[in-house]
């Protein structure tokens, strides 16, 4: 496939680029924390990690808070848009302040409704934009909505993704793209040796039909059977949350609680709580919730959707199983509670996978990334 042109490169104002002060100053935006999912939680990390770099940060909400007397327009979606875009786009002239917007990305109408405006501002306003796309669902996106993403991802003057998953998926459209990795910030996690190892699981990932809970659910009612004080934490909410509570009560199963979603702040107790981390997910890239788990100590079980095979290497860093087959992931479960010393050797590795997603190893990426400049 012949690459898709980029826009030429222009030249940019320096005096945008720094502060007053002389502080590179970057515009993020984003998901805020109010709307549950990775992208918000990676987007406030890394910004917290170059703020301590000396960077001024500018943060624009791709889901600004609604006044309270339109709260109750939340419960609407298509007028929950509608308010929202009305909210969010006046925002964009903020980035008239920076010297480089990084934008936030997911697949489908979120692409088209959050970065693709932002994309546009960018351009107008003469910002360098650099677009962090971190959607699983990248190779379907490209494919199948082409003619309502590469006109506005041709607007960006850097791609970075996460993994050498999407890397490749780029590629095969025709687009260069810098990885850097997701990071983790380790110390927020304390690192426990699971001895001895108990069957109680987490999972902690939204209720969304690509990942699968209910194959979660269904792996969990096979180890209860064999464990009967197993137990299920599920932290998450999503348009599933319905479905997956009435096969929890039609399983049988007192052991699961779907805990809706959770504070990120409140994420590394319930990680210290748990002794296995599971996941089903059928469609994926490259899961923080993973990267947290490796950091807490919990022996991991997943699909190797996506990039998840580069993140857990079967029988070094955790187990993966077949997408799709809850008595695969029993079975795995299972093994590990019975070879709890292969389960620990496992959690040894991936808390070292885990160090390799810090601030410190990623660091010059992203510092490259912030710095760099249109030639």
């Amino acid at each position: 496939m012949q690459p898709i042109p980029r826009m030429p490169p222009r030249p940019f104002a320096l005096r945008r680029t720094n502060s007053r002060d002389g502080r590179a100053r970057i515009a993020l935006v984003a998901p805020s924390l109010e709307k549950p999912g990775g992208q918000g939680v990676q987007a406030r990390a890394v910004a917290e990690a170059l703020r301590s770099e000396g960077c001024e940060i500018l943060f624009v909400p791709e889901n600004p808070p609604f006044p309270a007397g339109l709260r109750w327009a939340r419960r609407l979606p298509w007028l929950r848009t509608l308010i929202n875009e009305a909210l969010y786009l006046p925002r964009l002239a903020a980035l008239r302040r920076a010297g480089t917007a990084h934008v936030y990305s997911a697949s489908y109408w979120s692409f088209l409704l959050g970065p693709a405006p932002a994309l546009i501002a960018a351009r107008c306003l003469r910002v360098r934009s650099v677009l962090v796309y971190h959607s699983g669902e990248a190779g379907d996106h490209l494919r199948r909505w082409g003619t309502l993403v590469h006109p506005w991802l041709k607007l960006a003057d850097e791609i970075v993704v996460p993994s050498d998953y999407l890397r490749r998926i780029f590629e095969q459209h025709g687009y260069e793209t810098r990885v850097v990795r997701n990071m983790v910030d380790t110390s927020r996690f304390s690192y426990r040796e699971r001895a001895p190892l108990r069957p109680h699981l987490l999972a902690s990932r939204n209720l969304e039909p690509h990942y699968a809970v209910d194959n979660t659910l269904r792996a969990f009612a096979l180890i209860r059977a064999r464990h009967p004080d197993a137990s299920l934490l599920v932290a998450g909410c999503g348009s599933e949350e319905g479905r997956l509570r009435r096969l929890a009560a039609s399983l049988g199963e007192d052991g699961i609680r779907l805990l809706g979603a959770v504070d990120p702040l409140d994420m590394p107790s319930l990680y210290a709580s748990a002794d296995v981390f599971v996941n089903s997910s059928v469609v994926d890239n490259q899961p923080v919730s993973i990267l947290e788990a490796f950091a807490a100590g919990l022996p991991v079980v997943t699909t190797g959707a996506g990039g998840i095979a580069d993140m857990v290497r079967h029988g070094e860093t955790g187990l993966i199983v077949p997408p799709g087959d809850p008595d695969a992931m029993a079975a795995a479960v299972a093994s590990l509670l019975e070879n709890p010393e292969r389960a620990l050797s496992m959690a040894r590795r991936a808390r070292r996978e885990a160090e390799r997603h810090s601030w410190r190893a990623v660091r010059e990426d992203w510092l490259a990334v912030s710095a760099a400049r249109a030639a």
